[in-house]
């Protein structure tokens, strides 16, 4: 492996403890006989992981997985396991002298991640592919990967803290509450959370840079991935028009209220609950916003704000990360994310979380724009605790 240069921070400094490097990963040491298994998607942030597991002295070997290899994404700054992206990752194991190996799960992502992503659209919800991507092809198959190359644990890039706690590892936000990639990982199982590291979770995002800067990494200044990877320039609807024509098919936009039809749109697949702009019906008493979607008639509901207003929801297919203390009760408080950047609110689960169960959660106070579709990832402070999808709201009466 090449010399590393001098001090950057306490990780990537030469004099660095080799202990503090074991913490990081959260490995027993000595690290000179662990295998650490790196999931490189040729960012900077998945690099950094691999030159800090290299740092340590383990045995380091770089998994990427070739998801997609077609059109304009592959180019696309942001994008990641495709393309420029495996040779980038490629570039970075010969830089550190580890071990690298590609896998092609074009299929299976196409199957189980794009397909549905697709159906999604078309049913009127509005899905988070990246979660779907975490849940199967990514976590799943990189876990079945890593246990065969006899690895101690699998490292991957994401801002998340993996906390040991009294009754076994929690999965934690975190540090950097503007790179908190938790709301994307509710689906992680115990069996998972136990193999799986993160050790970028307690830095700030403008360090690892500067560590992969100080290392020579030629990543060191690659944007960062974006949510939707597969999507050329973020234009979600012209892939799902492609892959599913009928998703374009015109329709009205109804009042929700009076029933009366507002205008003509191109296709449900440009809307989701909570949408204000680009509807294209001004001449209105009030601001309109999109209510609902009624997929089976191709129908776009909208109406006053006041109309987005939710008190509960139903969640389905919930998984719990993490064993529970037993003083916590099955009524305890907890917050919920109902989109990527909200913030968390308070709320109530009415049923268990874990064993894909069905839960009605209920919010302290109105919550507006939930989408059927998206997550719901409950909170116990900083440790999430489960999540699972929004199948369902109910609206405040009245």
């Amino acid at each position: 492996m090449p010399p590393m240069p001098a001090d950057i921070s306490d990780f990537a400094a030469e004099g660095s403890d080799a202990s503090d490097l074991a913490a990081l990963f959260q490995l027993e040491p000595p690290l000179a006989v662990r295998r650490i298994v790196v999931a490189m998607s040729g960012g900077v942030d998945s690099s950094v992981v691999a030159a800090l597991a290299a740092k340590s002295g383990a045995e380091v070997i770089g998994v990427t997985l070739q998801l997609y290899d077609h059109g304009d994404a592959v180019k696309r700054k942001g994008a990641c396991c495709a393309g420029d992206d495996i040779r980038d990752a490629r570039a970075v194991a010969d830089r550190l002298g580890i071990a690298h190996y590609v896998f092609d799960h074009e299929s299976a992502f196409r199957e189980d991640v794009i397909d549905r992503f697709a159906d999604e659209y078309m049913a009127g919800r509005t899905p988070i592919p990246c979660i779907r991507c975490n849940m199967g092809v990514k976590f799943t198959d990189l876990f079945r990967m890593a246990r065969e190359l006899g690895a101690d644990c699998l490292a991957t890039g994401h801002y998340v803290q993996r906390v040991v706690g009294e009754h076994g590892p929690e999965l934690h936000r975190a540090a950097d509450p503007a790179r908190d990639q938790s709301y994307f990982l509710y689906g992680t199982t115990d069996e998972q959370l136990a193999f799986l590291r993160f050790p970028l979770g307690g830095l700030p995002k403008p360090q690892v840079r500067a560590i992969a800067s100080e290392l020579g990494l030629g990543v060191a200044n690659k944007p960062d991935s974006q949510d939707i990877c597969f999507v050329p320039e973020g234009d979600y609807a012209s892939l799902v028009k492609k892959l599913r024509p009928a998703a374009a098919t015109e329709g009205d936009i109804v009042h929700a209220t009076s029933g009366d039809v507002l205008g003509r749109h191109k296709g449900i697949i440009h809307y989701t609950v909570g949408q204000r702009r680009g509807l294209e019906i001004g001449g209105q008493a009030e601001p309109l916003y999109v209510t609902g979607i009624d997929a089976a008639n191709h129908a776009v509901l909208v109406g006053p704000k006041r109309m987005l207003a939710v008190d509960a929801m139903e969640v389905i297919e919930v998984n719990r990360i993490g064993p529970l203390p037993d003083s916590f009760a099955p009524d305890a408080p907890l917050s919920v994310k109902v989109r990527s950047l909200a913030k968390p609110v308070p709320c109530r689960v009415e049923g268990s979380l874990g064993g894909n169960a069905t839960v009605r959660v209920v919010f302290d106070n109105p919550e507006y724009g939930v989408a059927p579709g998206q997550a719901a990832v409950f909170y116990a402070g900083e440790r999430v605790v489960g999540g699972g999808w929004i199948e369902d709201t109910e609206k405040v009466s009245g």
